[in-house]
């Protein structure tokens, strides 16, 4: 199997072309109109260089904010290419919001939500596969109940990963199926429960209060569950996924970031708005389509990858 690094670069291989278009030649002395330097050593940056950077943050959809704080530390620090500065700052931003201690109950409760179309199903079940290569038992509750031909997608990739599926017939509630998938895996000695919610729209309050109940249910048949909620964002939407994930962080207590469809956009940069605007941690991220095409983040493997091209 290929390397992390080399299947992150695969997947983020149009946001580095991207932002190395935009910045190629443009060094720190490219312009004749220089910024004023702090009260350090080191060169000072050129407008045109500064613009550019901008310009290439914004398109790789790395947000205003994060860009701009990117922007103030290449001012400030004077070490290095700019290149190695911007790689300092966003491995800084990424490293600053960790993921919550692993918590040890079993069965630890994954409840997976998000708006359709974000490749929810599909993520189950490669988080399935995921997590029975790493040598963990896996139970998976297909509670998107609405839509039948979410179940049966669900029942393929469970297959193909060789996991557990609790199912049930269309329109069943999804909290007792979520209670159903539960106690199943609790009976079976099953190490995880993954739970596949109904694609949802962060704007009807009636389904994202079913949200809630599920919560409660999975909370009254494990202590401290859903022990993690991770809201599935597709990377091609850019910026419009931080308002889906700020809605469901209020409402679901999403804790934790799945980044679907990397290798679609050039718009991988939003892992950087994610961990500086809403201080949530990037879990995993999806790199293709295949069963094994979702590998777990790693802050430097990211940026390294989006940097990989020289300027």
């Amino acid at each position: 199997m290929a390397s992390l690094f080399s299947r992150i670069k695969a997947g983020l291989a149009k946001t580095a072309s991207q932002i190395r278009d935009r910045m190629a030649g443009l060094e720190s002395t490219s312009s004749s109109t220089v910024v004023a330097a702090p009260p350090v050593a080191g060169r000072p940056l050129g407008l045109e260089t500064l613009d550019a950077l901008e310009d290439a943050l914004l398109t790789a959809d790395v947000g205003l904010e994060a860009t701009t704080r990117i922007l103030d530390a290449v001012r400030r620090d004077p070490t290095g290419s700019l290149r190695d500065r911007v790689v300092r700052v966003m491995r800084q931003i990424l490293a600053d919001v960790m993921p919550a201690p692993v918590v040890t109950t079993t069965p630890h409760v994954v409840l997976i939500v998000g708006v359709n179309g974000t490749g929810k199903t599909t993520t189950v079940g490669k988080l399935a596969n995921l997590y029975r290569q790493e040598g963990r038992s896996v139970m998976v509750c297909a509670a998107d109940t609405f839509r039948a031909a979410a179940v049966e997608q669900l029942a393929i990739w469970t297959s193909r990963a060789g996991v557990d599926l609790i199912r049930a017939s269309a329109g069943a509630d999804p909290a007792a199926v979520t209670f159903d998938a539960v106690s199943a895996a609790k009976a079976r000695n099953k190490d995880l429960v993954l739970v596949d919610t109904a694609g949802r729209l962060h704007t009807r309050v009636n389904l994202m209060t079913e949200l809630d109940k599920i919560r409660r249910v999975a909370a009254r048949e494990v202590e401290g569950a859903p022990h993690e909620v991770l809201l599935v964002l597709d990377a091609t939407v850019g910026q419009n996924g931080l308002a889906q994930a700020r809605e469901f962080m209020s409402v679901a207590g999403v804790n934790g970031i799945v980044l679907t469809k990397l290798d679609g956009t050039a718009k991988g940069g939003i892992a950087v708005a994610i961990a500086n605007d809403l201080k949530l941690p990037i879990r995993y991220v999806g790199v293709g389509e295949a069963l094994d095409d979702l590998v777990p983040f790693d802050a430097p493997t990211y940026v390294d990858a989006l940097f990989v091209d020289k300027w």
